[in-house]
Formats: C-alpha cells, sequence, structure tokens
C-alpha cells in the first residue's frame, strides 16, 4: 500500500505543468490586494448595547465564565478532497477544503453557535479525516473537538458529519485536520471570532496565515520519518538525514517565491509566482491576525520601517507593548496593531523567516515576504525597503513572560490541586524507528474506540500507549515539562487556557513562579529546548483533552498525552447519537480496507 501511494504522487505530478496559483479556486481574495476588511462584529439586530456581545468589555468580563448568549448560528459547508496547488510556483498535490488553499474562513461573534457540515471527498487513495477548531475550550461539546480516537472516530471516506460548537472565546484562530499529519497538505483555515476590543484600531486587514511548506506530500513525509534507522555502530545518533524535514519554502497568506532552479523537476515549476499583497491607509491603524499554521516551523514575523503594537497571544488578549518582530511558534496567534506612519506614495516588505536556529528550511527558502502598499503606491513594482536588524540567536522560547500581561488579570494559585511532571524524550526503538516519548511512553491512537465513549461506558482503564493521566475531581491541575531534548516543542492543551508559570534552561526548580497575580495565559506555549516550562489550569470541563507538541512531525512520532477530566461527570454525558453512528461508519469502512496507520495517527 504505502507504495501504491507513492506511484499515484510520482505519475499525477510528472504529466501536469505548472499551474497557476489559484488554480485550485479563484473564490479566494486571501492575499490579495482588494481581499475584504472585516466588521468589529457581524451584524446581528437587535444589537443589546450596541454589540451582539452587550455590555461586556475586554477589562470588566471574565472571558472564561461570562460567554455571551447571541442565539445564532453560523453555518458553513465545507467539502475535503484532493487537488493540486502552486503556492510557490512549485507544483505539489494537496488535500483541501472547498478546493482553496488555505481553507475559507470562519467567522463568528463570541457566544455564537458555529456548524461546519463536513464531507470526506478524499480519493485516490481514499483517508480518514476530521478537524479540530483550535484553541476553544469545546465545554460541554467535548465531542466536537475533533481529535480522531479521543472524542470521535474518523470520518470515514465518502461520509459527511456535522460539528456543531460555541465561539466560546473570541479572537484569532484557526481549524485544520487533526487526522495524521494531514493539515500540513493543506488542510486548514482560518477563525475569526468578533469580541470586546482592548485597543482602537482603524482596520482589520484580517488572517495573515504563516505557514512552513513541503512539495512532498505529507503520508511520504511521515513515511520518511518513520523509516529511521540507526547509523552501524551509532544506534543513538540522531542526525540522521531522513529525519530532518527541511521546509522547501516559507509562505504568507498561502503565496511564495520558490527558486525553480533548486527544482528536481523544472516542468513542475514557475519562477516569480504572485506574492501576497497588503493595502495600508496613511494614518490610520491596522490589525493584522498573525496565525503560524506551520508543520514545524517557528516563524519571525516583520514589516520593515513599521512597528508592532502586540494586543493579543492566542485568544488571550494583553496590555499592549510594542516591538520590530513577533516571535510564533507553530500553532500559536498573535495580534498586532500597525500605523501606516510611511509615505503616501510609498511600499514595504512584509516579511515572515523561518528562525534557522529553531526550525529546519533551506536558505533563502527560509524568507517568506509579502508586499504593503501605500494609498497612492505603484502596485507593479515591488518595495525596496530594508529589514529591522534581528539576531537570530535566542533560546527558541516565547517573549519573556513579564512582557505578555494578560488585560484581564486572573490569578493563579500557588497551590494546585493535583501536579503532574512530564519528563520528554527521543529514542530508536528495537524496530529501528524514531519515537518521541513522554514519561518513556510513546503514544498510538486507536481511532475505532475514541477515549471518550469508553470512557461514558466506565471503561477507564487502557493499554500504556494511549498515554491516558487521570487528573479526577482535581479543580486546578499543574503541568511541569521538562525537556530533555535539544528540540523545541510548542506545547497545545485542548479544552483549557493555560497559566504559564514559569519557563527557563534546565528542569525546573521546584521553587521559581512568575507574575502569579497575573501570568501569561494561552493555549500554545514553547518549550525551549533542554529547558522547562510550568502551566496550571483550571480543570472545570469534563472530557479527555489532549496535551501535544504542535510540531506535526513530533506528533506523528507519539509526543502526545490525553488527560481525563472528572471521569465521574463523563458517564452522565449526553454523547450525541451521531459520534457512535460515526463510529459504526468508520468500523464499517476499516472492516472492508486496511488503514495505513504507519504513525500516532495524530
Amino acid at each position: 500500500m504505502p507504495y501504491i501511494r507513492w506511484l499515484f504522487a510520482v505519475c499525477y505530478l510528472t504529466t501536469t505543468q505548472a499551474l497557476a496559483q489559484n488554480q485550485l479556486d479563484d473564490t479566494s481574495q486571501l492575499g490579495l490586494l482588494n481581499a475584504p476588511t472585516y466588521s468589529p462584529f457581524l451584524t446581528n439586530n437587535p444589537l443589546p448595547n450596541g454589540y451582539p456581545w452587550g455590555n461586556r468589555t475586554a477589562n470588566d468580563s471574565n472571558p472564561y465564565t461570562d460567554v455571551p448568549d447571541t442565539n445564532v448560528i453560523r453555518y458553513y459547508n465545507f467539502t475535503i478532497s484532493r487537488g493540486q496547488a502552486a503556492p510557490d510556483g512549485y507544483v505539489t498535490n494537496v488535500i483541501v477544503v472547498n478546493d482553496q488553499f488555505p481553507g475559507p474562513l470562519i467567522e463568528a461573534n463570541w457566544g455564537d453557535w458555529i456548524e461546519v457540515s463536513m464531507t470526506n471527498n478524499i480519493s485516490g487513495p481514499e483517508e480518514g479525516t476530521a478537524l479540530h477548531w483550535h484553541g476553544l475550550m469545546q465545554s460541554t461539546t467535548p465531542w466536537f473537538d475533533g481529535v480522531p480516537s479521543v472524542g470521535q472516530c474518523p470520518v470515514a471516506p465518502g461520509a459527511s458529519f456535522t460539528y456543531r460548537f460555541r465561539a466560546d472565546q473570541y479572537g484569532t484562530s484557526w481549524y485544520h485536520s487533526h487526522y495524521s499529519s494531514q493539515y500540513a497538505g493543506g488542510i486548514l483555515g482560518p477563525m475569526i471570532i468578533h469580541g470586546p476590543s482592548n485597543y482602537d484600531y482603524d482596520i482589520d486587514l484580517g488572517p495573515v496565515f504563516l505557514q512552513d511548506w513541503f512539495h512532498k506530500d505529507y503520508f511520504t513525509i511521515v513515511e520518511q520519518l518513520e523509516s529511521v534507522t540507526p547509523t552501524p555502530n551509532e544506534p543513538n545518533n540522531f542526525n540522521i538525514s531522513n529525519w530532518r524535514q527541511y521546509a522547501d519554502s516559507n509562505l504568507i497568506n498561502g503565496k511564495g517565491n520558490y527558486s525553480c532552479a533548486l527544482a528536481n523537476n523544472s516542468q513542475g515549476c514557475t519562477n516569480n509566482a504572485p506574492l501576497a499583497q497588503f493595502r495600508f491607509q496613511q494614518g490610520k491603524k491596522h490589525r493584522l491576525r498573525l496565525i503560524n499554521s506551520g508543520a514545524a516551523a517557528t516563524q519571525l514575523f516583520s514589516i520593515d520601517g513599521h512597528n508592532l503594537t502586540v494586543i493579543a497571544n492566542d485568544y488571550v488578549q494583553l496590555v499592549p507593548y510594542t516591538t520590530q518582530h513577533v516571535f510564533l511558534a507553530a500553532g500559536q496567534r498573535t495580534d498586532v496593531i500597525v500605523e501606516a506612519t510611511g509615505n503616501i506614495n510609498s511600499s514595504y516588505w512584509m516579511r515572515s523567516n523561518i528562525s534557522v536556529i529553531c526550525a529546519l528550511a533551506v536558505e533563502p527558502s527560509n524568507q517568506a515576504l509579502a508586499e504593503v502598499f501605500y494609498d497612492n503606491a505603484n502596485i507593479t513594482k515591488q518595495p525596496k525597503t530594508q529589514p529591522w536588524y534581528y539576531n537570530d540567536t535566542g533560546a527558541c522560547s516565547n517573549d519573556p513572560l513579564n512582557e505578555t500581561v494578560p488585560y484581564y488579570a486572573i490569578a493563579s494559585t500557588t497551590k494546585p490541586s493535583t501536579t503532574i511532571t512530564l519528563l520528554i524524550d527521543r529514542i530508536i526503538n528495537s524496530t529501528g524507528n524514531m519515537e518521541w516519548r513522554m514519561n518513556q511512553q510513546t503514544f498510538r491512537a486507536n481511532y475505532n474506540d475514541p477515549l471518550l465513549l469508553l470512557a461514558q461506558e466506565q471503561n477507564t482503564t487502557y493499554p500504556p500507549e494511549s498515554n491516558v493521566y487521570h487528573t479526577g475531581s482535581n479543580q486546578t491541575v499543574r503541568l511541569i515539562v521538562n525537556n530533555n531534548s535539544t528540540s523545541q516543542h510548542p506545547m497545545h492543551l485542548h479544552g483549557h487556557v493555560m497559566s504559564v508559570l514559569h519557563q527557563g534552561p534546565g528542569y525546573w526548580d521546584n521553587v521559581s513562579l512568575t507574575n502569579m497575580q497575573n501570568p501569561q495565559r494561552r493555549d500554545v506555549q514553547m518549550l525551549p529546548p533542554s529547558g522547562h516550562i510550568v502551566l496550571q489550569y483550571e480543570a472545570k470541563n469534563p472530557g479527555v483533552w489532549p496535551f501535544h507538541c504542535h510540531i506535526a512531525w513530533h506528533l506523528s512520532q507519539g509526543l502526545y498525552v490525553n488527560l481525563m477530566e472528572q471521569a465521574d461527570n463523563i458517564t452522565s454525558m449526553q454523547i450525541p447519537s451521531v459520534i457512535p453512528e460515526m463510529c459504526k461508519n468508520w468500523n464499517f469502512y476499516t472492516s472492508q480496507d486496511v488503514v495505513e496507520q504507519i504513525d500516532s495517527g495524530l
């Protein structure tokens, strides 16, 4: 079966000439100069106090306990299928949503419900799939979090499924497949949830997708990573070329420019592919919603000659601060305000560089460029501006915690109800494969028996490879994560917002904590190489919640645990019948076809 997949990919590429970047579907305006701007809220009359969220504001309403009830449902229809795209000029196979790359925008107001009816039309070959709505709490709807083997079975080829969940946070995020590393092949798109603002601005320019890009299809990459064998007499040699997956290019809003001189098949490549473009209005303040939707790379974002005022990380609004560069790990988002202080006739480069010390990319393919044009700029000429100076010699960690202060203050307790200590390392196992482990155990998904459904049946004993940690009825959980490897790991927790109590080199000293009166909060936090992070969350959301590295290849190789919360309450959940029905469809499919689960499954 792996040979069949490989043959399909090669034949499909070598018979196709280079295609335009919008060859999938020209209805998407992401990255175009005439792209729409976004209202601070979606119209919904009547509007109490002028906004769908009533009189709630960013500084006096708890964003986690005071979610408004708007009585509005936003409907979307998604079809997932294979296609081809050339986002950087090089034609490659993709799996996409509604024939668009990146996929369609989901937009809602804080408190709305979102319904996404999804059809799996992946064929040639067939695959299962599932969609995750990154960063949302999924309170009362853990079965719609979109992680196969946890809250659902995969959606079988040819089948349809409808997700229904609350926009229970507000800000910037994205959705993506959580089936193997599928999202690295194109199944992803932006989300904007409008809510109270902590900073006045004039124009919302919307999503700015930052994404490392690979010309091999995701399955081939995973297959390669899973086939690593040690070199002779070096059983613990991790500097093996097969294991190191270099990005071929870097994209902004699904557009980049690859040098065809580097391509093995120049017939499938076109130089000087068009770049993403943005329009600035002189004197106005523009909101940019930065999203690192890449498989692995850490991004360093900037705009020549312009300062960036940071107002939010993930779904957490911040006390604004100004910088020239923004650092985003895979899965993280940062909202910035950019005041257009340049000349009305000018143009500037927008840049996002893959950090050469925190990720793998071949220079100059590590740099993504986009064009920013002022009102009267000549759009036929590229900018000639110079970048801000930046010394990429940091510790592959997020901004200092004392610089990132949440706008709405929430104190953390110094005495959690329970503490879980996790040690990350990597090994080559007895079969010669690379594994990432947490507490000496790698993870592997069982697509056919989701843990949430088993827990509802009071089955809470699982095989070791399920990596389940029970937090019981404890109300506050502290996670101490020590990194016994030289790789960084953006750690993502589903179903919760995490307070980041400490980060630094080496193992945690079990003493040091930062700003306990109002610690930084987010849903993805970078764990530095050979370092540690201390996280804490309120365990008030019954369910089974993934905690994992958001580097797609590390997750494929098992860097993942499940946190089971309030198992006694799971037994009384009214799980919709569509969830077990989907599992029946998947079980029937797998009884007829063998699923190629060559990795962890997530």
